[in-house]
């Protein structure tokens, strides 16, 4: 069956599209510190420990004169949080002060600890022109299973993604298709029923071949 991705991810835009990524900031500074810190954590857990750590860094000119063990010291609980204290100082050394965060992904993933995920989501998040598509662990996982892109690398599905989508669509097509993976396309017993692609979803007419 040959699909229209282009006209088939309307009704998933449609249901996720617009809508705000988890991570609970307030401003640009905030967006960039969290995102750093979710890499291979938990949104709900940096929500948490974010709350202590902007009230001791509320600015990036005041994270740039942070010393490396306080900074261990409030993420802590964070996955690899010794690089990642690392990480956040040296960007905020770099950066200086909140008004001059990066606007584009080439000044994005120059800063220490911001691949193309990162600064896709910080570009989704800041309103400004997609120049990628989101693909985290969810986007990994889901997009195969949908049939819209192969392959295990988050780049190379990127690339697919990018390929087949109209880059009016780049900002929304990412996030909308990782709130389906944390809400539906789940690792073990995704919610096919409930889903709004499962009439064109590879795996569920995989697993439905047989049906009558």
């Amino acid at each position: 069956m040959e699909i229209n991705w282009t006209e088939s991810i309307d009704p998933l835009l449609k249901q996720f599209g617009n809508r705000k990524h988890p991570l609970d900031y307030a401003n640009r500074y905030q967006l960039v510190v969290m995102v750093v810190l979710s890499a291979q954590d938990s949104d709900k857990h940096i929500n948490e420990v974010a709350k202590d750590f902007f009230t001791s860094y509320p600015a990036m000119n005041e994270l740039a004169n942070a010393s490396i063990e306080d900074i261990q010291h409030l993420i802590r609980s964070v996955r690899n949080f010794g690089n990642k204290a690392n990480w956040l100082i040296q960007l905020a050394k770099t950066v200086g002060d909140d008004s001059k965060i990066p606007r584009t992904l080439a000044e994005l993933t120059r800063l220490p600890g911001i691949g193309r995920k990162s600064a896709n989501v910080i570009i989704r998040e800041s309103g400004d022109e997609a120049e990628g598509i989101i693909v985290d662990l969810h986007v990994v996982r889901v997009a195969p299973r949908l049939g819209v892109a192969a392959g295990d690398k988050p780049e190379k599905i990127e690339k697919q993604l990018m390929s087949i989508f109209p880059k009016s669509k780049w900002s929304e097509t990412g996030m909308a298709l990782s709130f389906l993976g944390r809400e539906i396309c789940r690792p073990s017993n995704p919610k096919c029923n409930t889903c709004v692609m499962n009439v064109i979803c590879k795996y569920y007419n995989s697993m439905h071949v047989f049906d009558i």
